[in-house]
């Protein structure tokens, strides 16, 4: 008599998977991914999106010259709204786009290790950060040099402490849309908790100062983005725990757990 040993689907023993799956390298990875995020229909109609919402907000401190702030801060912090506003969509799919599409199946069969896969999504999520920074910087200096050719004078207030507080404010939003979408694995909910999340702790916030300070990751972020870290940093940090660090924390073991169907 025997006894056969048998793992279910997507949840065998790093040991045997190294037996069994020769590994795939990182790189490879990573050019899947970057592919998935970037080079599909969906993927490619989001960043246009991203690029034309980036362009378009930043003619409103141009066309609005005398109720708008004209400093290399004001511009640069358009810039910055527009890129949290569709970026975070685009690292939910990347996330999400296994389970919503039923592509588990496929991609955790090549490469059972599914926290490679995880860590690549997140890697390509964060180059897509970094390159939006830049454009939205090229963007904001766009901005400022036609701001500048109509005869305005602007207060040359940026600093590279602004500009890394700048990318660190695309980076955390990319972020809050990574913990997001691995949290949930339903595009869908995620893109809607996306939104309407932010909106409602800004409601609470005019009614709580707690709520404002602490729960309202938007608030912490502008602080950041702002330089603003004086007087404020126990309320960035409390805000990136609590809207990227456990809520990802979580989706990670909820990925690597969750069986494949």
């Amino acid at each position: 008599m025997t006894t056969t040993m048998t793992h279910p689907v997507g949840t065998a023993d790093s040991t045997s998977q190294d037996v069994m799956f020769p590994a795939i390298p990182f790189s490879r990875l990573l050019r899947v991914e970057w592919g998935k995020a970037s080079d599909t229909r969906a993927s490619r109609w989001l960043l246009a999106a991203v690029a034309v919402s980036t362009v378009g907000l930043m003619l409103v401190p141009i066309v609005s010259p005398s109720s708008i702030e004209q400093s290399y801060t004001s511009y640069l912090g358009f810039a910055a709204v527009a890129l949290s506003i569709l970026l975070p969509v685009v690292a939910i799919l990347t996330l999400t786009s296994e389970w919503s599409q039923r592509t588990n199946l496929t991609t955790f069969t090549q490469e059972p290790r599914r926290m490679r896969v995880v860590i690549a999504k997140i890697m390509v999520s964060l180059m897509l950060g970094v390159g939006a920074a830049v454009f939205g910087a090229l963007v904001t200096a766009v901005g400022l040099g036609v701001a500048a050719a109509s005869g305005r004078t602007l207060e040359a207030d940026l600093s590279i402490g602004l500009m890394v507080a700048f990318l660190a404010y695309v980076l955390l939003n990319i972020m809050t849309g990574v913990a997001l979408g691995a949290l949930m694995h339903n595009s869908a909910a995620a893109i809607v908790a996306s939104f309407v999340l932010p909106i409602g702790f800004a409601l609470l916030g005019t009614a709580s100062q707690v709520v404002a300070n602490w729960l309202d990751y938007s608030t912490a972020f502008t602080w950041l983005l702002n330089g603003q870290w004086s007087g404020h940093t126990a309320q960035i940090l409390v805000a990136i725990v609590l809207w990227v660090a456990a809520p990802l924390a979580v989706g990670l073991v909820r990925t690597v757990r969750r069986e494949i169907n």
